[in-house]
C-alpha cells in the first residue's frame, strides 16, 4: 500500500473516514455486518483510495451550542437545524451530492489523511 491512509478500521466491520463537509467522522458498515439501521456497504478494501457502494447518506440534527441553550432557557424560540450529508466515495474522492446541507454540496474533494 503506497500513500497515506484516508480511512481507518474501527473494527472488522466498520470503516471510518473524516468528512470535510460535516467536519466530523463518518463510518460505514462493511463485510456484510449491518449498522443499526440495517445498512451495509461494499468496499474495495483499500485504505488509501477507498470506494464504497452505494452512496452514503447521513442525516441528523445539529447539536445546540451553549449560547443557543442560554437563549432557549431565556424563552427565545428555537428550531433545530436538520443536517444532510449525501455522498459517493470513489477512488479516494468524496463526491458530495446537491442535497447536502453543508458548504461542500455539489463538489468533489480528495479524502483527508486518517489520523
Amino acid at each position: 500500500m503506497s500513500g497515506k491512509p484516508v480511512c481507518g478500521n474501527a473494527d472488522n466491520s466498520m470503516i471510518m473516514f473524516e468528512c470535510p463537509g460535516c467536519e466530523c467522522v463518518h463510518g460505514v458498515s462493511v463485510n456484510g455486518q449491518p449498522n443499526a439501521m440495517g445498512a451495509t456497504w461494499g468496499w474495495n478494501g483499500d485504505f488509501v483510495r477507498p470506494t464504497f457502494t452505494p452512496s452514503i447518506l447521513v442525516r441528523g440534527t445539529m447539536p445546540i451550542t451553549d449560547q443557543q441553550r442560554d437563549r432557549i432557557m431565556a424563552g427565545e424560540p428555537f428550531l433545530p437545524k436538520d443536517v444532510v450529508c449525501h455522498s459517493f466515495v470513489r477512488d479516494g474522492q468524496i463526491q458530495f451530492l446537491p442535497d447536502c446541507t453543508h458548504k461542500l454540496a455539489g463538489q468533489t474533494v480528495p479524502m483527508e489523511p486518517w489520523e
